[in-house]
């Protein structure tokens, strides 16, 4: 069985391991949320698909605001929960510091995610399955052409946090152990998937000491080789993530005019039935259907929250032994389920498929290979000959800090120029593209 008081680790990673620094007003984990905030990558979110890409509504969620809305479901979620726990929590835990990282977790649960969202990730896997790219892969090992093959945002997501940002390969942001659990929503390598039959998982082999590390400083209970089980506080990042995909996609629908408010009330209606007469006086008083359904969600959002904490209070020997299977959302009252399931499936078959979001996404796929056909291939050069010509030393010079040095191992090479590549925005990897391919003057 884990234990709260190992969970639960105010120690930070790449930080020497002594006696805590406190600091009057902020915890520890309150910490983790503000470097979190303030990192360039998570301002960079502001500029990244959430569902339309590149939209002109300022309505519509991005990466960032869906990021902050996840943060705000998983604090009251933690808040929740760390009550109901109570005099479990170790001494130097109290509810808010439960919610402050659920709440920093979410937050960084999508800062790996490239240019474009989940296209964006399929567009780099694509590049590198592609025969005609086969070239680059050689000299690589077998786990390392699997990690490229099926390139992982939540991988890049722990590569940002714990290496590239902050202390530069020094430990990253140095978030608390217990926060870096939290987050971990794959705590296995690509190696685990290929065994398991699993379809996403959370650390490249550059990572997988770090990952070594963090299992073992929280008592995460081995699933295999290279895998371990989930940080019980992940079934709560995963639960907000949802309520918030389920709920945001729909309000995002009405606003684009590809749903209608009506279909949607309708669905949320059957949550909540037991206060639907009071919620109904109201709704009458809003004067639009954008207002009506702020109401409908901010009630939805709340019951929803209620029903995830309770199913994790009841669960919670499953959670510690490693052995819950499925969702926490899973163990929900029928309604809940519906909802978020009845919210997914409107969302697959009524906004996803939008014609001009596919459009835009179809075209994500040639500007990144325009980058990484560039990038890798001058990355390639110098570290395999030492040398680089005229065109590829530009092309490495753009990468600033992300720039390999010519002894490099290759995939640590290749590995840096991801960190560049995926860190771009839409519209900037769309204008270097642009620029790379000859650049055309408005």
């Amino acid at each position: 069985m884990m234990n709260w008081e190992k969970l639960l680790s105010p120690v930070r990673f790449g930080e020497q391991q002594g006696s805590l620094a406190l600091e009057s007003g902020r915890t520890p984990f309150h910490k983790d949320y503000d470097r979190i905030i303030f990192s360039s990558a998570f301002r960079r979110l502001d500029r990244k698909t959430q569902v339309h890409p590149l939209s002109e509504n300022d309505h519509v969620h991005t990466r960032l605001t869906h990021s902050l809305e996840v943060g705000c479901v998983g604090r009251s979620l933690g808040i929740r929960v760390g009550q109901m726990l109570g005099q479990e929590l170790p001494d130097h835990v109290d509810p808010s510091d439960i919610g402050a990282m659920v709440q920093a977790a979410c937050l960084a649960h999508d800062i790996g995610n490239p240019p474009y969202g989940h296209t964006g990730e399929d567009a780099i896997r694509h590049f590198f399955v592609d025969e005609k790219n086969a070239h680059l892969l050689q000299g690589l090992s077998a786990n390392q052409i699997s990690d490229l093959q099926t390139f992982e945002g939540n991988a890049q997501g722990l590569r940002i946090v714990t290496q590239v940002e902050y202390h530069r390969f020094e430990g990253g942001m140095r978030l608390t152990y217990g926060t870096l659990g939290a987050f971990l929503k794959y705590p296995w390598t690509v190696d685990y998937v290929a065994r398991n039959e699993r379809k996403k998982f959370g650390c490249f082999e550059t990572e997988l000491p770090i990952l070594k590390e963090v299992a073992s400083t929280l008592g995460l209970l081995p699933t295999g080789k290279n895998a371990w089980c989930r940080h019980p506080l992940v079934y709560l990042l995963e639960a907000a993530d949802d309520i918030c995909y389920g709920l945001i996609d729909l309000e995002d629908g009405i606003e684009l005019g590809l749903l209608r408010y009506e279909e949607v009330e309708a669905l949320i209606q059957p949550l909540l039935s037991e206060q639907w007469e009071q919620i109904l006086d109201d709704l009458e008083k809003a004067d639009n259907p954008r207002r009506r359904l702020q109401i409908l969600r901010g009630q939805a959002m709340e019951a929803m929250v209620n029903a995830v904490a309770s199913a994790f209070i009841r669960q919670q020997q499953a959670l510690l032994a490693g052995a819950l299977e499925g969702s926490i959302i899973d163990y929900c009252p029928d309604e809940v389920k519906s909802l978020v399931e009845g919210a997914k499936s409107m969302a697959r078959e009524r906004i996803f498929n939008d014609s001009r979001k596919l459009a835009i996404e179809v075209g994500s796929y040639a500007t990144l290979a325009v980058l990484l056909e560039n990038f890798l291939g001058a990355v390639r050069e110098c570290v395999t000959s030492g040398k680089a010509t005229f065109r590829n030393r530009r092309i490495i010079e753009l990468m600033g800090r992300s720039a390999p040095a010519s002894d490099w191992d290759l995939y640590e090479a290749y590995m840096r120029a991801l960190d560049f590549i995926s860190g771009m925005t839409d519209s900037y990897a769309a204008e270097m593209a642009r620029q790379f391919s000859g650049y055309q003057p408005d």
